[in-house]
């Protein structure tokens, strides 16, 4: 073993430092446009990098790239440098806030953006060019590189990764390596799912019971429809202070985070904290048992109102991104038709059913998040619209209308609701469950069903297509306990995400995607990510 090890190294530190040919060059996201010309260009261990204080950050990021390979930090200079980092605002037209241009010729290697964060993925672009073993191993050799013309942009300003840490809490360490591998691939914004009924997993200063009771739970069910239990205590939750961290982590990958904070459904660890804040009377333990529960918030309570302001309120100050998830999905309203004074408050308001309720309801979280300068965003059920085959006669079509400014995150139903949420107005995410799903099995969705999802559903009017902001892949956790076994659902599956939101259709090409994603494997594999090997 030891000598097989030993050949295995060699072979990495041989491999990393040979000439990189052109046929060879393989990214992703693909890149939109990419030319050749002939001839190579060779950096070393010597070589500079010229950045402005404003790219400071960026800077650093590629002079640690660097380090990792040739052990020795290049030097960051204000004048001339073999790479060159610029800014260059008349781009923006022609690049966006997120496009770069790459150009490498015998003067060395220039990256150019209107925006930082152009900068910073025109950075992961040229990692990809180095060997997939250049990041893992010091060495004094030289890298050769192609000369090559880059003319970069994304398709879509929204490419989001979600964790549920409701479900089973993952840790700093996990999210972190996560943000990493979502900046390689050019993903910007992390969709974080703190809150449901199997945890709530963020500090709330107000209510600090929140996480003293609703952040663990005693069992968890190991089945769908299973009384089989694991037969040990689940917890965890992030203080405010180790959020900072990590928000500040991400936004030095050009990550934006979005919590989701859910209401009024998913609410049971909430209600098992503070009773008062349920419908039903009867939550007394964060729940064991996954599905679509019965208890939710008691919209109809001031107080409990109150309360969700209060946690917003923090969740708000802390977060600095402009969009606030509130979830929305899976309400059960048989309870609240059961329930005499949320029918006495839905008469009294003239609102005439459950589903009415709860869209004035969203509407006021919306106007508030909207008063703090943010929007709300949530699953598509906040349009109204009957999306369960499973509500009987509480299936009843809304009268009341979502409030303009919310973003709907389609998850589920069909794709004709995707279509009027757009002609009405309304900016849509698509997570379509069906092809973007990561808890799902590799045979429900193999990786070219993956590759093969367009979040602008097949004929929309083209007036429309600039409504859909991009795409979401979620990793749901109810199922998928360990790190190891989250990562195999989540790898090789978010490369090809990431390309859905990136790459521009007429340039995509699964069997291309499936040459680069070979590299992309040889990094997980040193980086020591589990992935799924059949795909």
């Amino acid at each position: 073993m030891k000598l097989v090890h030993t050949v295995f190294l060699f072979f990495l530190l041989f491999s990393a430092f040979h000439p990189v040919h052109a046929q060879e060059v393989h990214v992703v996201p693909r890149p939109n446009s990419i030319s050749f010309n002939e001839g190579s260009y060779e950096i070393s261990k010597n070589v500079t990098i010229n950045a402005s204080n404003e790219l400071k950050s960026e800077a650093l990021h590629l002079a640690e790239v660097l380090k990792s390979g040739f052990g020795v930090a290049p030097k960051i200079r204000k004048n001339r440098g073999d790479i060159e980092l610029i800014i260059d605002v008349s781009l923006f037209d022609e690049l966006g806030e997120e496009g770069y241009t790459m150009n490498i010729d015998d003067d060395g290697i220039l990256i150019e953006a209107a925006d930082a964060s152009g900068i910073f993925y025109g950075i992961q672009t040229f990692r990809q060019l180095l060997p997939p073993e250049f990041e893992f191993g010091e060495s004094k050799n030289p890298v050769i590189l192609p000369k090559l013309k880059i003319v970069d942009r994304p398709r879509f300003s929204w490419r989001t990764f979600m964790l549920d840490e409701s479900r089973h809490f993952k840790g700093t360490a996990t999210v972190k390596k996560l943000l990493d591998q979502m900046a390689l691939v050019k993903m910007n914004i992390f969709h974080w799912h703190l809150t449901d009924d199997q945890g709530w997993r963020i500090e709330i200063k107000k209510y600090p019971k929140l996480t003293e009771i609703g952040s663990k739970r005693n069992d968890t069910q190991t089945a769908r429809k299973s009384d089989l239990r694991t037969g040990e205590p689940h917890g965890g939750y992030y203080t405010q202070k180790e959020i900072r961290e990590i928000i500040d982590y991400a936004k030095k990958r050009h990550i934006t985070i979005v919590p989701e904070i859910e209401m009024p459904g998913h609410a049971m660890a909430a209600v098992a904290s503070y009773n008062w804040l349920g419908t039903l009377g009867t939550t007394k333990e964060v729940s064991e048992t996954f599905g679509k529960m019965d208890d939710s918030f008691d919209i109809t309570n001031p107080k409990v109102v109150r309360f969700l302001k209060d946690v917003l309120d923090e969740v708000m100050k802390l977060f600095p991104g402009s969009v606030i998830h509130i979830g929305g999905d899976e309400v059960n309203f048989e309870p609240w038709l059961k329930n005499k004074s949320m029918v006495s408050f839905m008469k009294d308001k003239d609102l005439q059913s459950p589903m009415d309720l709860q869209i004035s309801f969203t509407n006021d979280i919306s106007n508030y998040i909207d008063e703090a300068g943010k929007r709300m965003m949530g699953w598509n059920e906040i349009m109204g619209h009957n999306v369960h085959e499973d509500r009987g006669h509480t299936a009843v079509n809304a009268s009341e209308k979502l409030a303009p400014s919310a973003i709907v995150h389609f998850w589920k139903g069909d794709l004709e609701l995707v279509n009027r949420a757009v002609e009405d107005g309304y900016d849509v995410v698509n997570s379509n469950h069906w092809d973007t799903y990561l808890d799902y099995t590799y045979k429900r969705l193999p990786l070219e069903k993956s590759y093969a999802f367009d979040p602008v559903p097949e004929g929309l009017e083209e007036q429309y297509h600039s409504k859909i902001k991009g795409l979401g892949t979620q990793m749901w956790s109810e199922w998928v306990p360990t790190v190891q076994s989250m990562e195999k659902q989540i790898f090789p599956r978010l490369a090809a995400y990431s390309e859905v939101g990136w790459t521009v259709l007429k340039q995509k090409s699964f069997v291309d995607f499936q040459k680069a994603l070979a590299e992309l494997k040889t990094i997980w594999k040193l980086e020591g990510i589990e992935f799924y090997e059949n795909q």
